[in-house]
């Protein structure tokens, strides 16, 4: 069955996370992306280690990266000096051809390099043009190099206002803003896209890692915009104890997150086996619970660490209440309800046989997305493209002789 976006050709000049999540989520989709590397190949490709851990998988007496092919499944690779007027050129033919140039180069390099909205434009003025900075394309910061890591989980305000009183700031888990960031790239490149399907005209578009990162944690900016900033969350002092998180025997986590705890409040007393606290003035709703919350908390703490987690879960669900399981990865990974609603798929490798990934979460039920190719060598592609847009093979090998392509 054809992709939502099959016959969109998309051009990805990206690197590491960002651009290419987005451009995977492309691909995923139906969408023809075509990842142009230098002859070095993505930065990512290099990663010798993702915490701790080398990023390789051996199979079959074959390897393969798994964390550069997640982010670069369904796609095809040209490897490309652009630095060369031959590369120059066929650059410009690409574009030609091409509905979507997405990059998260500096800013400066592209300029260097002359790949701006306006000199591309001009070869093809129905191209959506969009770019990934790390701190906009204006202001003081404008040139700085921007990492989900600096620009958006630090400098946004979410790194401290997740930190609880007197603890160190906890660190990203990698990637993660950068994928943040990719959801609202893709949002911007179809909303374009339909655009362009309206007046026939291209469209330049840009996210940064910084304004993207203050969207997600916007409720605490807002808050201080307003001049009411937001303290930082303690849990021993949570005004609503029933949106808590508390320890089990077993030494495991659960959330609750119960906003109208009045409503849950009867349910959670039969649920923790103690009627006794239903009207007891000190906790018998939202506001005496809030005036008293440490006390209340504290009795929940030797409460809860009285029954294992599946225990609790199994009182939970049997008096309404509503909680989450704190899980770990791995725990992710074999969870049935993440199974069952297609979180996972397999993309066929010649050599390895099939290998599970992460799907992207937007599932089409008339078109659904598909992982069809594992992510591709560097410019594994390129002899084929390179016919696609009329060169012939005395014109391939006179690029390779110049060192314009591998």
């Amino acid at each position: 069955m054809a992709g939502i976006l099959e016959g969109v050709k998309v051009l990805e000049m990206g690197h590491v996370v960002v651009v290419p999540a987005a451009a995977a989520t492309m691909g995923d989709w139906g969408a023809d992306v075509l990842k142009l590397e230098p002859l070095t190949g993505d930065m990512a490709r290099g990663f010798k280690t993702i915490e701790k851990i080398p990023p390789i998988l051996r199979r079959n007496g074959t390897e393969i990266h798994w964390y550069f092919s997640y982010l670069n499944r369904n796609k095809r690779s040209i490897a490309l000096n652009l630095k060369s007027p031959a590369g120059r050129a066929v650059f410009d033919k690409l574009i030609r051809n091409y509905d979507i140039f997405m990059s998260n180069y500096q800013a400066s390099s592209l300029e260097r390099l002359n790949i701006n909205y306006e000199t591309l434009r001009k070869i093809n003025p129905r191209l959506i043009y969009s770019i990934v900075t790390g701190y906009g394309s204006k202001g003081p910061d404008k040139d700085e190099r921007g990492f989900d890591h600096t620009a958006a989980w630090a400098r946004s305000g979410i790194q401290q206002g997740i930190a609880e009183p007197g603890m160190p700031p906890p660190m990203e888990r990698g990637g993660m803003m950068d994928r943040v960031t990719a959801a609202h790239e893709l949002s911007g490149i179809m909303a374009a896209l339909y655009h362009r399907e309206k007046t026939g005209k291209g469209q330049a578009l840009e996210v940064s890692l910084y304004h993207a990162a203050v969207w997600t944690v916007s409720e605490d900016v807002q808050a201080a915009l307003m001049g009411t900033p937001l303290p930082q969350k303690d849990r021993t002092i949570a005004e609503n104890p029933l949106f808590n998180y508390y320890r089990t025997k077993e030494g495991r986590y659960f959330q609750l997150a119960m906003l109208q705890s009045d409503v849950q409040w009867p349910g959670f007393c039969r649920a923790i086996n103690r009627l006794d606290l239903q009207n007891n003035p000190r906790f018998k709703d939202m506001d005496a619970r809030a005036a008293n919350c440490r006390e209340f908390i504290k009795i929940l703490d030797d409460i809860f660490i009285t029954k294992t987690r599946p225990e609790w879960e199994q009182l939970f669900k049997a008096h309404d209440c509503i909680y989450g399981r704190i899980e770990t990865a791995a725990e992710v990974a074999g969870d049935p309800q993440a199974t069952a609603n297609d979180f996972f798929g397999e993309v066929p490798h010649p050599a390895m046989g099939p290998i599970k990934m992460v799907n992207t979460p937007v599932r089409f039920r008339q078109n659904p997305p598909s992982l069809r190719t594992p992510a591709p060598e560097i410019g594994q592609h390129t002899e084929e493209v390179l016919l696609e847009l009329g060169y012939d093979w005395e014109d391939i090998g006179k690029l390779k002789e110049q060192g314009v392509i591998l």
